[in-house]
């Protein structure tokens, strides 16, 4: 009896540790321990990233952006100020009062003239555009400036000069930059005159990458157009024979 009973004991024992085997094993699911690669994949789990490269169509279809850097959308010009010699002054005798009148002397020549009474016009960009082509490796973009120029108090009718530069640059290097001396006449000193111009010449190897950066707007620090006069000749004189 004492041997069956112990052996019933052992065969309970066993199914048992099977039993709590199996559960184990049903709990486990695909992350458990058990796991063995032959589960389902979680519907819940989010999809794996995405490759992060451009598409050719993408890069075909990208035309860099223009913009307008601050302290380039307008341009000014001034007639030219006459100054004016400062007041001698007479001396009192008091040094005081003297130093006084000096010292206001001296604060009114240093107080900067009102610029608006110089002013010849002003002229501004309202808007800039692009379109971009793309040929044997290379990237052409047509860069349009659009504005419009206000007549000041000193302006007459004419033809004015604006230098107004275009750029490309990818990170600090720079792949065009141009100035150009754009004429445009203006008749009416009573109303704003429009105009558009249009850079149809940037020429830049082609992107790989959306990471072009291109530029329009007004540069004051460029030179000013020249026009070369001919040179005077002075002939010699032939000596006198007698």
């Amino acid at each position: 009896m004492a041997f069956r009973t112990s052996s019933g004991r052992f065969l309970a024992g066993l199914a048992l540790t099977g039993f709590m085997l199996a559960a184990a094993g049903c709990q486990s699911g695909d992350n458990g321990i058990l796991n063995l690669g032959f589960g389902k994949k979680d519907p819940t789990a989010p999809p794996p990233p995405q490759d992060p490269k451009i598409l050719a169509s993408q890069l075909n279809a990208y035309c860099p952006r223009v913009t307008v850097r601050d302290g380039t959308a307008f341009f000014n010009t001034y007639v030219n100020e006459v100054k004016k010699p400062k007041p001698k002054l007479k001396k009192t005798g008091d040094a005081e009062a003297d130093a006084a009148a000096q010292a206001a002397a001296d604060a009114a020549a240093a107080t900067p003239p009102d610029d608006s009474a110089r002013i010849i016009y002003q002229a501004s960009i309202a808007d800039v555009t692009r379109d971009c082509s793309r040929a044997d490796g290379q990237l052409t973009m047509k860069i349009a400036v659009a504005g419009k120029i206000v007549p000041g108090p000193k302006f007459t009718p004419g033809t004015i000069t604006m230098p107004i530069r275009t750029a490309v640059m990818h990170g600090t290097d720079v792949l065009y930059s141009q100035i150009h001396q754009y004429q445009v006449q203006v008749t009416d000193p009573s109303v704003a005159t429009q105009f558009v111009f249009t850079d149809s010449n940037v020429v830049v190897p082609a992107p790989t990458a959306q990471d072009y950066q291109a530029y329009a707007g007004y540069d004051e620090t460029a030179p000013k157009a020249t026009t070369d006069k001919p040179k005077k000749t002075h002939r010699k004189k032939a000596a006198a024979t007698n």
